[in-house]
């Protein structure tokens, strides 16, 4: 049993490992007073100066957040309408058609997705003349299309566990349907739409394939200019600017568990 248990302990350690170390290093290299990635030259925070003066990768930055933000919160308001449908509308007619169209962004390469959504918006472009180019709009639109799909998933399956007899309730009582969704529903799936939100932030901001089908000249997002300086060797300022997203990350992650540390222990008591 104790041979087990080493055993399982240590390859729990070496999956961590392989998972963290790599962020470590990132870390620890943005703090790497040489220029070259690869090559420690001694301890030094340049690079972090150097970033805020890099008007290039803030801008950059920029666009990713903001094509994040938005292409998260249209996703939300779709995605929960799409699960509303999909669990609480059971005679719908296109009701298969609509979970079949809610599922394949899931399973399709994002390949195919990004040379779908180009095609459609040069289409578009030649039958309406909308849009007149591609850029954070587009980039937008397409976000919104796939993470529409993980949205649904997430509030569908929340939906699913959720105790219709509370809305039953208050329809008998002589709530409206819109006030019983606003008022009961919502409240109660709220987690699921936190999560689902996040969950597209993430994808969103991450996202490399489809933003360069359906990006222009001007609109170059934060991973699609890591891409392009890969090809010539990353500087320090890339390895300082994740450093700072993931003190970022972790501190909300903290801060998160704390705030539901404390809600469950007032619960208890």
């Amino acid at each position: 049993m104790r041979q087990r248990s080493t055993f399982v302990f240590t390859m729990m350690a070496f999956g961590y490992a392989f998972l963290y170390l790599p962020i470590f290093s990132v870390i620890l290299y943005s703090f790497n007073a040489s220029r070259l990635v690869t090559v420690w030259g001694g301890f030094s925070t340049h690079w972090y100066g150097a970033l805020l003066r890099n008007s290039t990768i803030l801008e950059a930055a920029g666009r990713s957040l903001a094509v994040a933000a938005m292409a998260a919160t249209l996703a939300v308001l779709i995605g929960t309408l799409a699960a509303v449908a999909l669990s609480r509308f059971q005679r719908l007619r296109a009701r298969p058609l609509l979970s079949l169209m809610t599922s394949a962004p899931l399973v399709m390469p994002e390949v195919m997705l990004g040379l779908s959504a180009l095609l459609l918006f040069v289409g578009l472009q030649q039958w309406i003349g909308w849009p007149a180019g591609r850029g954070l709009m587009t980039i937008t639109i397409a976000h919104t299309t796939f993470c529409c799909a993980y949205v649904t998933v997430i509030v569908q399956s929340r939906l699913a566990q959720m105790d219709e007899s509370l809305e039953e309730a208050a329809l008998d009582l002589g709530a409206r349907p819109w006030k019983v969704f606003f008022l009961v529903t919502l409240p109660v799936i709220f987690p699921a739409l936190a999560a689902g939100w996040l969950l597209a932030f993430t994808l969103s901001l991450d996202d490399l394939v489809v933003a360069s089908f359906v990006s222009g000249p001007s609109s170059t997002t934060l991973p699609m200019l890591i891409y392009s300086k890969v090809k010539f060797g990353v500087t320090p300022e890339i390895n300082a600017l994740a450093t700072l997203i993931v003190l970022t990350v972790t501190t909300l992650i903290v801060g998160a568990a704390l705030m539901m540390e404390r809600r469950d222990a007032g619960t208890l008591r």
